[in-house]
């Protein structure tokens, strides 16, 4: 893969600016040290991990990683996030608007955009039957926006809360 065909990673970031937009969600998010390795990650390293309310990430991880595994956390009901260890879990219905809400997240991170977000989903190997994420979030998102309003984690807009579902 060459630099240009690379995902974009929380070192090019910054934990910063997706750290802030994580605590407006209530939710906490850890730097590891380079030489550590990442607690609760779910696919290995360089990928986040989750324990509770926190995703842990090293520079190395990638952006959408961490949306994503912050996405889980908001998304699942409160008894499955007080006792979260690694596995999200959840169904199908589920793990579709974790992908839609975190595209509405890079959205609002100005050095992200969604555009960014879902050019490396489909760089990491995220499918959709349209063929690629951008085509699935355009064409075939309608359940998942009206899953997310439901459990109030988007506004009638379509605009994120900044809230977790209860």
């Amino acid at each position: 893969m060459s630099e240009t065909d690379a995902v974009l990673l929380i070192g090019a970031t910054g934990v910063e600016p997706i750290a802030a937009l994580l605590r407006r969600c209530g939710l906490d998010l850890q730097r590891v040290a380079e030489d550590q390795p990442i607690p609760g990650s779910y696919w290995g390293e360089p990928e986040a991990g989750l324990l509770g309310a926190t995703v842990y990430v090293r520079n190395d991880t990638p952006v959408h990683s961490a949306l994503h595994e912050a996405c889980h956390t908001m998304c699942m009901t409160a008894e499955r996030r007080a006792r979260l260890v690694t596995d999200a879990g959840g169904d199908f219905d589920e793990e579709n608007a974790v992908c839609y809400l975190q595209i509405c997240l890079a959205a609002q991170l100005p050095d992200v955009g969604a555009d960014r977000l879902m050019t490396d989903m489909d760089r990491w190997g995220y499918t959709f039957r349209l063929g690629s994420t951008q085509a699935w979030f355009e064409a075939e998102t309608a359940g998942e926006r009206a899953w997310l309003q439901r459990h109030g984690l988007l506004d009638a807009s379509g605009l994120p809360t900044y809230q977790v579902r209860t």
